[in-house]
């Protein structure tokens, strides 16, 4: 056919006969599509890409929704004005003040490859080589920005540290496997970006990545791996670190996702790194013991107040010991007190004076220490109470808000409450909810019935929807839409599906000539008169068989991996989540949104391989398109589609950019609605770091008061934050002797850093005025006990933990509601490090089995451990037990640090630890001691190697002395340990032989002899002292203590209404310590003994027997007989 001739066309006129040959002009699909209106702030764009490719012909993308321009803008509401100047503040230089006031809110990759800046730009200021500065424990500090940049740069450290050594550790080897990399390494690789997702959260990019380096099978709804906020570093596979890295937060990871072959994440980039290349290969690290959300906010927080006014620094920053009443509380001291106290006293209490009168102890449900701590929290600026465990922390706080609620005048901003769990919110909020309706809970995922239909997003939906066309949530959402249609115009040629790239569009990049382009036209006039045709298909006739179509990089993998460990239960993990990032309900899990599918769709391929310069030689010397080898096309198809990417990045940062910009004003308009919705409540509880993520919100609520709930176990920057410019009236409490705040970098909690150190503990070391609690309620007294060489004599018995119809004894230990065992079964540690003991395990969940069987109801007992690796296994063994397999989901099996501020019936807790190398771990820290030995109510069973506890912590010495018989016992001192370290009891009549193959167990306070002595390196007389009633110079005081101990007991048994067999279990003294061992002949019984314990133990390893897979218990309760396992258990006289 021959070819027709070709017309000479003006620019106009070419430009509409490319139109007319050109892909439809869909508004969704426009390559053309016009990119001015709506990006007035985000700078200049290409200026000569933007001729050429935005003003090419097409109509812009109208969307029904989005307001027109011309429309008169409405007048913003006041609390709208007062977002927007918090976030004007933000950007308003300090006089004076130091580099870390600049630094990113994401981190630039200099912070984590410890490289030199280039240019001396913001990363100048980065200074990541230095230690950042210890908090100053005693003292005043000199002022605002040294208190502030001092907590600014801890946490930021603490935040950022462990993904830096992370990547140091990559970069030393790249190409290792995971398991090969110590400090909790995850590596992911290959990385692929997959699609843009156009969120009301940002813009997202999803990507997939392999399991190749895990080399396991992850169960992803229990894995802390890639959790929503993880801060992750990734790099292009071949540079690997060693030069450049992109810094990420994992903004989603749905189950559906992450469950798929190869699995799929969405990640939040800083505009300025925003890839579109679907075709480059990343490698992804996270530090998976680390959770960069929970600082993000606060760090921005710090940063913030250095540009407002900071309320109540005389106490704060320095340490002023004397509290003076509010300033609202001196105008008018008179408040309502007729909550407190009896519907027939209350007219006497409607007008009390609080900083003089007060009502007296016995006319209200409160005592002594109660009262006097509630008159605290209600007449001082900074009010600090200290409440031991049992005390009454809560109650009081409820007392307290029920009175400020009393007193509120109509206009008065809600009451701000918060806390560092979600469930310590929800406690709170739950007891308000009896006396107030009124209150929202903001964030988070909250397990409360009555609680969740009080969430912000409950109550949101159940108003009437708004009709703000004008609003700026309405116009944010107009600019968020025009920079989705630019950004899918921009990158149509990579929509998944669409055909070769098009000669016009390169033709208007500049990526070929007139000449060129119009020589492929040329040459296929037939396929130019066919009106049908799609975008490509003259590069397509060009290429031929030079052109492939591409699939994804990523396919499938299909290995016999093992399955990994989980790391949590299902509902842990959800917890942990939620509080790491403080996260609505409509905004957990999936991102909603437009999805941009990306890809190359063709490659090119050819026999020849050519570099960028000879390709680009090869171009500029061939006019005639058609001229250039078959050999060669493929290579310079594939030059293109580089160089356009290239070409298009710039632009697409900036749309990426001005995206951004939109997704914050539309935070503003949205909290603009919720303003005028909270600021009608009377409460509102969010998380310490909801409150940060959410305090420009608060902040426009103008609040007064703040008490902020389990303060002693929250960094002191979250409470810091919470101090907004209004607040007057700081409420504080908890208690520091029970949990510390984590930290994430273990260096930190030590000295000089004492980043874990509350800033209630910092006041209270700093002689600030505080309260504390003194009698408790929850623990009988033989429990109580054990937390004396915490709290010396200060905390006191309530009479109703006396009283053994509010705490009857424990079912089938014939009133042995205290024991300690004591074994010398070695500890191991589980793929994640976490110590773990198996044979410990095995008894315990035993013991359990025997409790149930007597009655016990399962949820009243909580198994406790300070290790996850021991959780895991005990909940193994439970789900594996035929007789609790019905029963082990209402069985609690947690770690201490999950259980402050939680109680149950009976606690049973596994110490784990036993080892040569005189190692105890968590178990040195007191704080986490003292929760683990004040959870129980009416029993209390610990299970760990008593000898290595002793000699490694004055804490757990002392309690290991407070189990011993009060009189003294003579032992042998030698140091050789060839005698027996005591005397042991003599066999009675209810001795029994153990089953064959077994090892026996000594009960009572006594210990018979080891058939093998106790290793030399840990000294014998040290722990003689504490199971001897002394030894050497602690004699004389070890044996006043035990006095005086006795003398209590005998006094609290006098007083209780034990049963007489208890008495008779308790002669020797108020408990007993209860030693097992492998390497025991033969088991002993005393006569006072009633409970025999005998345990099927192989004589190797220490473990369970095979014949045996439990131990078996036996208790003498009078005339009775159980039958349990096969044994035959009754009554011994």
């Amino acid at each position: 056919m021959a070819k027709k001739p070709r017309k000479n066309l003006n620019r106009r006129e070419r430009r509409l006969h490319l139109q007319d040959l050109g892909r439809p002009q869909t508004k969704s699909n426009s390559v053309y599509a016009n990119l001015d209106g709506g990006f007035e702030d985000s700078g200049e764009y290409n200026a000569d890409l933007t001729e050429r490719w935005g003003n090419a012909v097409s109509q812009q993308r109208r969307d029904p929704e989005v307001p027109n321009d011309e429309t008169p803008e409405s007048v913003p509401s006041k609390a709208n004005e007062d977002i927007c100047r918090y976030y004007e503040l933000a950007h308003k230089p300090v006089a004076g003040a130091g580099p870390w006031l600049d630094k990113p809110e994401i981190p630039h990759p200099n912070e984590i490859l410890r490289h030199e800046p280039a240019s001396a730009t913001i990363e100048t200021l980065i200074t990541t080589n230095e230690e950042p500065r210890p908090k100053k424990i005693d003292g005043p500090y000199d002022n605002t920005e040294d208190y502030l940049s001092t907590e600014y740069e801890l946490l930021r450290e603490d935040a950022l540290r462990p993904l830096r050594e992370a990547v140091a550790e990559v970069r030393k080897d790249p190409w290792k496997d995971e398991s090969q990399y110590e400090n909790s390494v995850g590596i992911y690789e290959p990385v692929y970006l997959i699609s843009l997702v156009f969120s009301p959260r940002g813009l997202a990019t999803r990507v997939t990545f392999s399991m190749s380096r895990v080399k396991k099978h992850v169960r992803w709804e229990q894995s802390k791996r890639l959790i929503t906020g993880t801060l992750i570093a990734m790099s292009p596979f071949n540079d690997a670190f060693q030069t450049t890295c992109i810094l990420a937060t994992v903004a989603a990871r749905p189950l559906s996702a992450l469950q798929q072959n190869p699995p799929e994440i969405d990640l939040f980039l800083p505009h300025y790194h925003q890839p579109i290349d679907p075709m480059q290969k990343w490698v992804m690290v996270e530090c998976r013991s680390s959770f960069f959300e929970a600082s993000r906010h606060t760090l921005l927080a710090l940063q913030h107040m250095m540009r407002e006014p900071f309320p109540l620094s005389d106490y704060l920053i320095g340490v002023k010991k004397e509290v003076e009443p509010p300033a609202y509380i001196q105008n008018n001291p008179y408040a309502d007190l007729s909550s407190l106290v009896s519907m027939e006293e209350a007219s006497g209490y409607q007008n009390v004076n609080v900083l003089e009168e007060w009502p007296p102890n016995d006319a209200t449900p409160l005592d002594a220490s109660q009262s006097r701590a509630l008159k605290r929290m209600l007449s001082k600026k900074v009010a600090i109470i200290q409440g031991p465990p049992g005390t009454g922390k809560t109650f009081v706080s409820v007392k307290a808000m029920q009175v400020l609620r009393d007193n509120m005048r109509k206009d008065d901003a809600p009451i701000i409450i918060t806390a560092q769990t979600n469930h310590a919110v929800d406690q709170i909020l739950r007891h308000t909810s009896t006396f107030e309706p009124n209150y929202i809970r903001l964030g988070g995922r909250s397990k409360d019935k009555v609680i969740k239909k009080r969430t912000l997003f409950e109550v949101r939906s159940a108003q009437p929807p708004a009709k703000r066309p004008h609003s700026q949530k309405t116009r944010a959402q107009g600019a968020m839409r025009k920079a989705q249609v630019a950004m899918q115009s921009l990158l149509a040629p990579f929509e998944m599906g669409k055909g070769p790239l098009d000669h016009r569009e390169l033709r208007l990049l500049g990526l070929l000539t007139k000449d060129q382009a119009e020589s492929l036209e040329m040459d296929n006039d037939s396929i130019l008169d066919t009106p049908s045709d799609s975008a490509g298909e003259l590069m397509l006739s060009w290429l031929g068989k030079a052109l492939t179509e591409c699939r994804r990089p990523a396919g499938p993998e299909d290995f016999d991996w093992e399955w990994e460990e989980e790391d949590l239960e299902i509902e842990q993990l959800q917890e942990l989540e939620a509080e790491a990032t403080a996260q609505d309900d409509d905004d957990i899990e999936a991102l909603k949104g437009d999805v941009l599918l990306i890809s190359d769709n063709y490659r090119g391929k050819g026999s020849r391989i050519l570099k960028d310069d000879e390709i680009r030689e090869l171009l500029d010397d061939s006019p005639d398109l058609t001229t250039i080898d078959f050999a060669s096309r493929g290579p310079v198809y594939n030059y293109l589609l580089r160089e356009m990417k290239k070409l298009l990045l710039k632009d697409v940062r900036k749309i990426a950019q001005t995206y951004h910009e939109a997704v914050q004003q539309r935070k503003v308009g949205l909290w603009e609605e919720d303003v005028n919705l909270l600021s009608k409540q009377r409460g509102i509880g969010m998380t310490t770091t909801g409150l940060s993520k959410y305090r420009a919100m608060i902040s426009a609520l103008r609040p007064r008061i703040v008490l902020v709930e389990e303060a002693a176990e929250t960094m002191e920057a979250p409470v810091t934050v919470a101090c907004l410019p209004t607040v007057e009236h700081l409420i504080l409490v908890g208690d520091h002797q029970q949990l510390r705040p984590h930290t994430q970098v273990k260096k930190f909690e030590d000295a000089p850093f004492h980043l874990n150190l509350s800033m209630f503990e910092r006041l209270v070391i700093n002689k600030v005025e505080y309260n504390q609690l003194t009698r408790q309620r929850r623990m009988i007294p033989e429990i109580r006990r054990l937390l004396r060489p915490i709290y010396n004599d200060t905390l006191k018995d309530h009479a109703s933990v006396k009283d053994s119809n509010n705490r009857p004894p424990v079912l089938g230990m014939g009133g042995v509601n205290f024991y300690y065992f004591v074994h010398k079964w070695d500890e191991g540690r589980d793929t994640h490090s976490s110590c773990f003991n198996e044979p410990e395990a095995k008894f315990l969940v035993g013991f359990v089995d025997y409790l149930v069987l007597n009655g016990e109801d399962p949820a009243g007992i909580t198994i406790l451990t300070f290790y996850n690796g021991q959780r895991k296994r005990i909940m193994q063994f439970l789900r594996q037990h035929k007789n609790l397999v019905l029963h082990c989901h209402l069985i609690k099996v947690v770690t201490v640090d999950s259980y402050q501020g939680e109680e149950n019936d009976i606690v049973l807790l596994s110490l784990v630890r036993s080892n040569k190398k005189h190692s105890i771990g968590f178990l040195t820290n007191e704080n986490r001691a003292c929760v683990a030995l004040s959870r129980a109510k009416r029993g209390f069973y610990l299970f760990g190697d008593a000898q290595l506890l002793a000699c490694e912590s004055r804490v757990w010495g002392e309690i290991v002395n407070i189990t011993q018989k009060i009189k003294c016992r003579r032992c042998d001192r030698r140091v050789n340990g060839q005698r027996s370290m005591l005397k042991a009891p003599k066999a009675t009549a209810t001795s029994r032989a153990p089953p064959s193959g077994s090892r026996g167990l000594l009960l009572d306070s006594g210990f018979q002899t080891p058939a093998n002595p106790p290793p030399q390196s840990q000294p014998p007389d040290k722990w003689q002292a504490y199971v001897n009633g002394g030894a050497k110079k602690d004699d004389a005081r070890m044996l006043q203590e035990r006095k005086e101990e006795n003398a209590v007991w005998e006094e609290q048994r006098r007083d209780s209404t034990l049963p007489l067999s208890a008495h008779s279990a308790a002669d020797a003294g108020p408990n007993r310590l209860i030693e097992t061992s492998p390497q025991r002949p033969a088991p002993c019984v005393s006569g006072s003994t009633g409970l025999l314990l005998n345990l099927n133990i192989n004589s190797t390893y220490g473990a369970y027997s095979q014949q045996s897979s439990r131990a078996s218990f036996v208790t003498t309760v009078e005339s009775q007989k159980t039958s349990y396992g096969g044994s035959q258990f009754s009554l011994l006289d």
